[in-house]
């Protein structure tokens, strides 16, 4: 009976779908209608009796994630009883249109495999109802409106949503509901202090690109360009590699193939520095020689001789390598020393000049002469700005005074005292008389007229006469300073032995009325005016100069000799290096601690050079230890004669940039980014300049 109530009830709601209800009344047959409204309870009583033992245990363990379909029955509590009520029929009442009553079978079973049964325990609204269940249901509820009886079982069986899906909504709406009430209760002093600190970390927030990783740079714009070009010199190695093993256990015929598949991918890879400028048939090149490649492999491998052949080639590589960097470093410091032609086509012609004098150059002389009188009293004029300038460089020269001069606010209070030697005295002379620079004055001296200059008052003089020295730097048994492979080679110079480059010890010697004085080397330019150094307080030391140190770099150990007890036991190895280049000089304070003796006493001491190498810094650093004050870095910045890393901005801030290394800004070796900043100071006006530089600029 309850089989026949509950299959009833089924049908009953699936009839209500499907025929709409009908508004007629029933007046014409009242028994017919009390006997089935009888009928109809009864049955409801008894699906009532069979189904809420079997839905209480099921629907227990259904809201505990598990879905009501007959796969998943076997493991389900109470499902044995579930079973009898999904076979059991269900029997709806409803009134049609015209107001006659119809009933309706349908099973439990119809509803579905995937129907999952709905939560008794969350209110109506927050069931999840989806798919065209929920429209039956609401179809159902609605057509009922008081009249319609639905079985108690209707409830089993209303969406196909997951459970899982369902614990996740609530956790959400949930953990929204903690998160505003906490939002509602927060302080404001704490909401501030948020917004504050998100200001902070937004305004200090770096988002620079570094050069390094810049995808625009040069080097990125063109990726994996010579893959191919890689690949045909690798296969190269490895053909070279198995013909020497070919050849060695006398496999002629495949010697000659790899060896005219390693002709034609030479031939085919030429000059070219990427793929794009490999020869036409090139990939077909290393088609071929790959098959090869694979053929060699085959009849000649063996992992022994083939390591034993690639340490050998390994060797070989490097011993070629170290010879093409000794060779490089040579020939850098070979025309780092040698002058260039247009150089000296320069000094001729200025010599040529001074020595054979037209008219014109007669007018020069006689109005450099009445200058030279009437700025007699500036040479020693103590309130004016003095500068020392030993070089045997005229165009070098020039560019110092003239960027000197160009950003002086004063320019007539600068003094420059020009020290050459007897070479170059006519040139340096007659340069400066023909170009005098406006307003400032200019002194151009002779080394050779210093008669206080000898060997028996200057150790280095002496030093640089001997025929020891001599012999190390010209070696009279073997021209070549390339032989000699445990010596640095930068040392190997000449300028070394010229006594211009240590006169920088002896500047109360050459201006004894003069208190201070500011030495500049003549691979500088000056792009600032450099007179507020005459007013920085020294701090009673003698010498002020920008130190060098970055972090283990440019340190004392780095030029002198701590392995020598003399070094280690006065001077601290991590002690900070500093400039030559660009000092400012305290004569005063120099003679007082008599600076000149304690160089000598040092010079002397390092005869045998076993203190430090050849040079004038590492002496510097010895003779100013503890007695040179160190300089703002903008006034001083170097390596533009070395390094191409030099931060532009570094340089355009720089009161004076130094060209320090082998790359001079006259040389064609020079780092062309750089070399502007001197150029714009050279006299291309000049007639020389132009003869003798012509295509050179």
């Amino acid at each position: 009976m309850a089989s026949s109530s509950s299959s009833a009830s089924s049908a009953a709601a699936a009839a209500a779908a499907a025929y709409p209800r009908t508004t007629l009344p029933l007046r014409r047959r009242p028994g017919l209608l009390v006997l089935l409204l009888i009928l109809l309870c009864f049955l409801s009583f008894q699906v009532v009796i069979h189904v809420p033992a079997a839905r209480s245990a099921v629907s227990q363990w259904l809201f505990s994630g598990h879905r009501a379909d007959r796969g998943t029955r076997e493991n389900c509590p109470g499902c044995s009883k579930l079973q009898d009520v999904d076979k059991a029929e269900k029997t709806i009442a409803y009134t049609d249109q015209h107001g006659r009553i119809k009933l309706f079978k349908v099973t439990a079973r119809e509803f579905g495999s995937s129907s999952i049964w709905e939560n008794p325990w969350l209110p109506r609204d927050s069931q999840p109802v989806a798919g065209t269940q929920v429209a039956a249901r609401d179809h159902l509820l609605a057509s009922g409106s008081g009249t319609t009886n639905v079985s108690s079982a209707e409830t089993l069986a209303t969406t196909i949503v997951d459970p899982i899906k369902l614990r996740r909504q609530v956790f959400r709406r949930r953990r929204k509901e903690r998160r505003v009430q906490e939002l509602l209760q927060m302080d404001k002093k704490v909401e501030l202090e948020m917004r504050n600190a998100a200001i902070n970390s937004s305004m200090n927030f770096n988002n620079k690109v570094r050069g390094s990783y810049n995808i625009w740079r040069q080097e990125f714009r063109f990726i994996n360009t010579d893959s191919t070009l890689r690949l045909m010199k690798d296969q190269i190695i490895m053909a070279k590699l198995y013909a020497t093993i070919a050849l060695s256990q006398k496999e002629p015929d495949m010697y000659a193939l790899l060896m005219k598949c390693i002709k034609e991918s030479q031939t085919s890879i030429g000059d070219a520095l990427i793929d794009s400028e490999l020869d036409s048939s090139a990939l077909e090149r290393a088609k071929a020689m790959g098959h090869v490649l694979s053929s060699a492999r085959d009849v000649l491998y063996s992992s022994g001789e083939v390591s034993r052949k690639l340490r050998a080639m390994l060797q070989s590589t490097e011993l070629n390598i170290d010879a093409v960097k000794k060779q490089n470093s040579f020939l850098v410091q070979h025309a780092a020393k040698t002058v260039p032609m247009p150089l000296h086509c320069l000094h001729m012609q200025l010599t040529t000049d001074y020595y054979f004098r037209d008219d014109a150059t007669k007018e020069h002389f006689h109005a450099a002469a009445l200058k030279a009188e009437q700025d007699k009293e500036k040479l020693e004029d103590r309130s004016l700005y003095h500068y020392a300038i030993f070089s045997d460089n005229v165009l070098a020269a020039s560019v110092v005074v003239r960027s000197t001069v160009t950003n002086a606010n004063e320019p007539e209070k600068h003094v420059f005292h020009i020290v050459t030697d007897r070479l170059n005295f006519a040139a340096m002379k007659m340069w400066f008389i023909t170009h005098p620079p406006q307003l400032a004055t200019v002194h151009v001296e002779n080394i050779d007229n210093f008669k206080w200059l000898n060997s028996s008052y200057c150790s280095v003089l002496r030093q640089l006469e001997s025929a020891r020295l001599k012999e190390y730097y010209f070696k009279a048994h073997d021209p070549s300073s390339l032989s000699d492979g445990n010596e640095n080679l930068k040392y190997r110079n000449p300028k070394y032995l010229s006594m211009l480059n240590h006169l920088r010890f002896y500047m109360p010697e050459i201006h004894p009325k003069l208190e201070k004085i500011l030495f500049l080397d003549d691979d500088v330019v000056v792009q600032k005016d450099l007179t507020p150094l005459w007013d920085i307080d020294l701090k009673g030391m003698v010498n002020g100069a920008v130190e060098t140190c970055k972090e283990s770099f440019h340190r004392f150990d780095t030029y002198l000799n701590f392995s020598h007890p003399k070094i280690s036991e006065n001077f601290d190895p991590h002690a900070c290096g500093w400039a030559f280049g660009m000092n400012m000089f305290d004569l005063k304070e120099w003679k007082k601690r008599n600076i000149t003796g304690i160089y000598h006493y040092w010079q002397d001491l390092n005869e045998d050079r076993k203190l430090w190498k050849l040079g004038t810094l590492p002496p510097g650093l010895i003779t100013f230890y503890n007695l040179t004050y160190p300089l703002n870095r903008t006034w001083h910045v170097l390596g533009l004669g070395y390094d191409p890393a030099v931060d532009i901005a570094e340089i355009d801030n720089a009161a004076v940039v130094h060209y320090n290394g082998n790359y001079k800004p006259w040389l064609d070796l020079a780092i062309s980014k750089y070399k502007t900043y001197w150029s714009k100071y050279v006299d291309v006006d000049n007639s020389h300049v132009q003869h003798c530089y012509e295509g050179k600029q």
